[in-house]
């Protein structure tokens, strides 16, 4: 007879299955406990927020919202083009963790509802809002991160904004497709890129041909990229007799019919697994003008900010997340006779990372403060959201994937698991930095508002006077990119637009941050001593403060 487990231990027979040294879950915990991203929050003008904050944040890092993000990429989405009749529907269909995850973004205030909120501070608020639910996953922000977007650019078209944007602030969520009028909240899409030309969209080859109705077109082309297809309406580019042009695109149209969507495909992406991106195919599809012909560009510009600053968002929120993953497994699993969190080099490691993640998260708040108090009218702040944000998109984004492996390797072979949960942040990571405008794109931005638009450089140079004299490291570095701006070109432009990133980062840690972090972020990104990986902080560094700042409740 076969003994049991127990029987085999009481007679010192093996116990092969025993569980140790390992990390109990980390849900339920608290997203927002983040003592950069509350400071920031108060400091930006959204300290109103902080109630719902702490409450969203709790509900971020619950059993049942992580499940919701872990079922809404494991069942990834589904094109279905015809309907059992043979009727074109093109619809996609989602997991119904995809629709939970979607109804607490919008309902909390994550698409576009500060444009319909006077209080100062509004889009601080809601950019925090995405700093802590970005710890569930990051697919479902690409359709409320558009549709926040969508707003300025649809105000271009009065009559359009008065029917769509009370329905875009909407903090309803309602999936499906219908007349949009008749529905309680709407989301939007865009289809900007396509196949020949990328981000190079002046070559776009969708035409419009005006109607006899004025304002009115038929588009006939096809996009390359344009994610969320189940959006209600999209602004899409095409050429106009007039040139380049912003079009607003109605998946049904005002009578009930379906206008002409006919997705080719979805798109089998590396990462952001949940959320459908699709190649939609027009033909004579109606479309509603906004803005004048000819000013395509113009007319979307203030949308590419919005989004620009989300890709921002979503990256800090991607780091602080696998840091929180990273510093959990590192409190609770031990090796060579300690806790993990307790052996220097891997301190080391986990400081370094909480220095890079409170840097992202800083300048996050403070890209935002600065939208919010721009979209309010005031001038200088405009001019610094303007390189600011395209310095902050290069450099925070294209931090990611190297932020979010090292984490990933803090849990060795059990971050390399897809059941970690790692896996996901590390195909996610470069994304961020491809949407919107590669690095590439957002250097070569950088180099346009200088040489266009002089007041942006004055503007980024005092923000940095801010922090005049606080530190040696930072003053020099100051003085080092003034002198570089002269010899700006598009050979060096990343390197420019880097060292404007670690500055700005610096001088806001300098004035915000406790002087342990300071000083480290400033001795390594300015001073040079640092090496090529994480975890190559300096002998002096407060290593412990570091780290006791950074993971939550302490260590």
């Amino acid at each position: 007879m076969v003994s049991t487990l127990d029987e085999q231990r009481a007679h010192g027979g093996p116990a092969t299955h025993d569980v140790t040294n390992q990390a109990p879950p980390l849900t339920p915990y608290d997203a927002s406990e983040d003592t950069a991203l509350l400071e920031g929050l108060r400091r930006e003008g959204a300290g109103w927020a902080e109630e719902d904050l702490r409450r969203l944040g709790r509900q971020a890092g619950s059993v049942q919202a992580q499940e919701w993000a872990d079922l809404a990429n494991r069942h990834e989405p589904e094109l279905r083009t015809h309907d059992r009749y043979g009727n074109r529907v093109d619809e996609v269909e989602f997991h119904p963790s995809w629709h939970h995850l979607m109804r607490t973004a919008i309902a909390e205030g994550l698409a576009a509802s500060p444009w319909a909120d006077d209080r100062a501070g509004a889009h601080v608020a809601r950019s925090a809002g995405g700093l802590v639910w970005g710890h569930t996953e990051a697919g479902h922000g690409c359709p409320t991160s558009m549709t926040y977007a969508a707003v300025p650019a649809l105000r271009r078209q009065p009559e359009l904004a008065k029917v769509y944007e009370p329905l875009l602030t909407s903090r309803e969520y309602e999936a499906g497709l219908r007349v949009p009028t008749e529905k309680r909240g709407l989301l939007a899409g865009m289809g900007m890129t396509e196949k020949q030309g990328g981000s190079d969209v002046r070559t776009n080859t969708t035409t419009a041909t005006p109607t006899s109705e004025p304002g009115v077109y038929t588009l006939r082309g096809h996009k390359w990229f344009t994610s969320a297809p189940m959006c209600d309406v999209f602004l899409v580019l095409a050429q106009a007799p007039g040139g380049l042009s912003c079009f607003l695109v109605p998946r049904v149209l005002p009578d009930g019919t379906r206008n002409t969507f006919r997705i080719q495909r979805l798109k089998d992406k590396l990462g952001n697994r949940s959320n459908a991106s699709s190649e939609p195919e027009f033909d004579g599809t109606v479309a509603w003008l906004v803005g004048p012909e000819g000013q395509g560009v113009k007319t979307i510009i203030e949308m590419v900010n919005c989004t620009r600053l989300d890709c921002v968002m979503m990256s800090a929120a991607l780091m602080r997340k696998s840091l929180v993953e990273a510093g959990h497994h590192a409190r609770h699993r031990s090796a060579f006779g300690a806790r993990l969190v307790d052996q220097p080099l891997m301190r080391n490691v986990l400081a370094d990372l909480a220095l890079e993640s409170e840097a992202a998260t800083t300048l996050t708040l403070r890209l935002a403060g600065a939208a919010d108090r721009a979209i309010r009218g005031d001038d200088r702040e405009t001019a610094f959201r303007r390189i600011a944000t395209a310095v902050g998109k290069y450099w925070v984004t294209k931090r990611g994937p190297a932020f979010t492996a090292e984490a990933l390797e803090c849990l060795g072979g059990n971050g390399y698991v897809e059941d970690s949960g790692m896996p996901r942040h590390y195909r996610e990571a470069p994304l961020l930095s491809i949407w919107e405008g590669s690095g590439n794109v957002n250097a070569l931005d950088v180099l346009r508002a200088l040489s266009r638009e002089p007041g942006t450089a004055e503007a980024l140079f005092g923000e940095f006077a801010r922090a005049e004299g606080a530190d040696a490291r930072l003053d020099a570095a100051v003085a080092r990119l003034r002198s570089r701006l002269s010899e700006a070109s598009q050979t060096t432009a990343r390197r420019l637009v880097e060292e404007m990133a670690l500055t700005l980062q610096a001088s806001l840690l300098v004035r915000y941050a406790p002087p342990a972090v300071a000083d480290a972020f400033c001795a390594t990104r300015l001073g040079g001593d640092w090496g090529y990986a994480f975890g190559t902080l300096p002998e002096g560094a407060d290593l412990d403060a570091i780290v006791h700042r950074a993971l939550p409740g302490g260590n």
